[in-house]
C-alpha cells in the first residue's frame, strides 16, 4: 500500500506540474457552456419548459473528468518512448500497484478538473443542490474518472506512436460524449440512436451527475453507479493485463 501511494502521489504531482494542461482542459468545455448554454437557452426553455443551463451543466462537468482522465495515458507513451517506465518497472513492486498508482493519481487530477468545471457553472448561473446527494455526485465523477483513466492506460499500453494516442482518443471519447445524454435530451430521438445512447457509459456518467445536482434521473443513481462501477472493474483489469505485457 505505501508502493500504491508513492506512485499515486507522483502522478498528482506530474499532472499538477502541467498547468498549461490543466487550463487547457477547461477551454474545450467553456465554449459549450456559454455557446449552447445561453444560445440554445430560450429554445430549450420553450421546448422543454425548464432551463437549459440546468440542463446542460451536468454533461459539462462530466466533460473535462473524461478527458482529462482518458489523456493522462499518454504519459506512459511517453514514458516508453524516452526509457523512463523502465527505471518503474525494475522496482520491486508489483505491475498492478504501477496500474492501480497511474490510474488513480489520472482519476484524482481528473475529479479536481470536474470541481474547477462545476465552480464555473455555479458562477454562470447553474444551481446545484448541494445536499446529501451531492456525495453521490462526488462518487460518480470519481467513477468517471476511474474507467476513462483506465481506458487511457490500457490504450497506452499498447500504442507506441505519441502523434497517434491523442487520435485514437478522439475518435473513441469525443463520440462517447456526444452520443450520450449531456447535450440534448434522448427521449425524442429515434429508436437505433436510444439504444446506442443506453450503451454508452458517459450516458450513466451524466445521468448520475444530473440527478445528484437536483435534476431528473432517467436510471437512477443505483443503476448509474452500477454500472460505471462494473466497467471500471473491467477496464482495470485490462489495463493492468496489458501494462504486464510490457516489454523493458
Amino acid at each position: 500500500m505505501n508502493a500504491l501511494y508513492i506512485l499515486w502521489l507522483r502522478q498528482v504531482k506530474r499532472h499538477a506540474r502541467s498547468r498549461a494542461r490543466m487550463v487547457g482542459a477547461l477551454g474545450q468545455p467553456l465554449p459549450f457552456l456559454f455557446a449552447m448554454g445561453f444560445g440554445f437557452g430560450p429554445i430549450f426553455q420553450k421546448a422543454q419548459g425548464t432551463s437549459y443551463l440546468q440542463f446542460l451543466s451536468p454533461g459539462i462537468v462530466a466533460m473535462p473528468i473524461l478527458f482529462t482522465a482518458v489523456f493522462s495515458g499518454i504519459e506512459l507513451v511517453w514514458d516508453k518512448q524516452f526509457g523512463f517506465l523502465k527505471e518503474t518497472l525494475v522496482a520491486p513492486v508489483p505491475r498492478l500497484q504501477i496500474v492501480l498508482g497511474r490510474i488513480l493519481g489520472g482519476a484524482t487530477v481528473a475529479v479536481v478538473q470536474g470541481f474547477i468545471m462545476l465552480a464555473v457553472c455555479v458562477l454562470v448561473g447553474f444551481r446545484p443542490v448541494f445536499g446529501a446527494s451531492f456525495a453521490g455526485a462526488v462518487f460518480i465523477m470519481f467513477l468517471i474518472a476511474l474507467l476513462f483513466a483506465g481506458i487511457g492506460t490500457a490504450i497506452a499500453s499498447v500504442v507506441e506512436d505519441m502523434q497517434g494516442f491523442p487520435l485514437i482518443m478522439n475518435f473513441l471519447v469525443v463520440p462517447m460524449f456526444f452520443f450520450s445524454n449531456a447535450l440534448f435530451p434522448m427521449k425524442s430521438a429515434p429508436g437505433p440512436l436510444r439504444a446506442l445512447v443506453r450503451l454508452n457509459p458517459v450516458t450513466y456518467g451524466v445521468d448520475g451527475l444530473r440527478g445528484a445536482f437536483g435534476g431528473p434521473f432517467r436510471f437512477g443513481l443505483g443503476t448509474d453507479a452500477a454500472v460505471l462501477g462494473v466497467l471500471s472493474a473491467c477496464v482495470i483489469a485490462l489495463a493492468s493485463r496489458l501494462f504486464s505485457k510490457i516489454q523493458i
